[in-house]
């Protein structure tokens, strides 16, 4: 895409990733960063690269920091300039586009165009919120792992900032797509309880039903739709990270179809081209409840509360 970023969730995988390490302690398969497509807008730039090993440094010192606190990264002015670029740009469309959930968290969280923020700053703040907090890594994560620590109310995170080159596209997950898209909703109980229900659910799902925990995943915390108000506005950080998609959702081209856990989870995505199809929530309560039952009916015992046999304490 030209303009829009992808969030590659269920594309986020590393070939012997152990699913469910203690990340905070164990190696977990993390994709190497310094080594870029050659269709990467960073990919022939030396100092880039350099740049993406130094944030990557910073997330294997806080996995080897015994209070795990994490470090500060130094952002250039470059990477400053790139930020504010993108800040700017998407919120224009939030004004217009957004839940107002996030515009409220968004803006009690600090998060302007002038830095790029901390996440030790922001999990702090999430923290008092809503109890999540962020983990930062240094590359992509396989799909489970990354989906169960979730479960830990905790949302791994990259640090790293698209290339100058190309300030509204990104083709994985960076500090914009993180920080702008993600964040802020960690912030409303509903939602963070869903997502803590995603990742316990991923630690004891089949293949199968992991597939369909990944569907769910992308038709609501990346291209969700909520009805607010008589009027539909974005709430999935997919949309609401990238200016191109958010303003394509509320097109013609697009169908915004109202909620239903079976057809959601059994829906297929390309989450290589902008998105055709998005789902409509009517509150965020009603979806942590369906998500609450369906993650259920993964274990026979129904107690989300409690951990599986031979599940390590580390991820529950």
């Amino acid at each position: 895409m030209a303009n829009g970023q992808r969030r590659q969730v269920f594309a986020m995988q590393t070939a012997t990733a152990p699913a469910i390490e203690d990340f905070l302690t164990a190696n977990v398969g993390v994709e190497e960063i310094s080594s870029l497509p050659l269709d990467h807008p960073g990919a022939h730039d030396p100092a880039y690269r350099a740049r993406r090993n130094y944030i990557a440094d910073l997330a294997r010192q806080y996995r080897l920091d015994p209070e795990h606190k994490i470090p500060e990264a130094v952002y250039t002015q470059q990477e400053t300039a790139v930020w504010r670029h993108a800040s700017r740009q998407l919120e224009q469309v939030h004004a217009r586009r957004a839940c107002s959930f996030y515009l409220e968290a968004k803006q009690r969280l600090g998060i302007s165009p002038f830095r790029i923020p901390q996440l030790g700053d922001l999990s702090a703040k999430l923290t008092v919120a809503s109890g999540f907090r962020l983990a930062p890594v240094e590359g992509l994560v396989e799909t489970r792992a990354f989906l169960s620590w979730l479960g830990k109310r905790t949302m791994l995170s990259t640090q790293y900032i698209r290339h100058h080159s190309r300030p509204d596209y990104t083709p994985e997950p960076d500090v914009v797509h993180e920080v702008i898209g993600h964040v802020p909703m960690f912030t409303v109980p509903d939602f963070a309880d869903f997502s803590e229900f995603i990742g316990k659910g991923a630690v004891v799902a089949t293949d199968e039903q992991l597939a369909q925990l990944g569907r769910l995943y992308w038709f609501t915390v990346e291209f969700g739709l909520i009805e607010e108000a008589g009027e539909i506005k974005a709430f999935g950080a997919g949309l609401l990270s990238s200016f191109s998609e958010l303003e394509h959702a509320f097109t013609d081209k697009v169908e915004r179809r109202p909620f239903n856990l079976e057809e959601v989870i059994h829906t297929k995505f390309d989450y290589s081209d902008m998105q055709p199809l998005l789902f409509v929530i009517p509150s965020y309560a009603y979806l942590k409840e369906v998500t609450r039952k369906f993650i259920r009916s993964f274990d026979k015992t129904g107690d989300l509360s409690v951990a599986p046999v031979g599940v390590p304490k580390a991820v529950w």
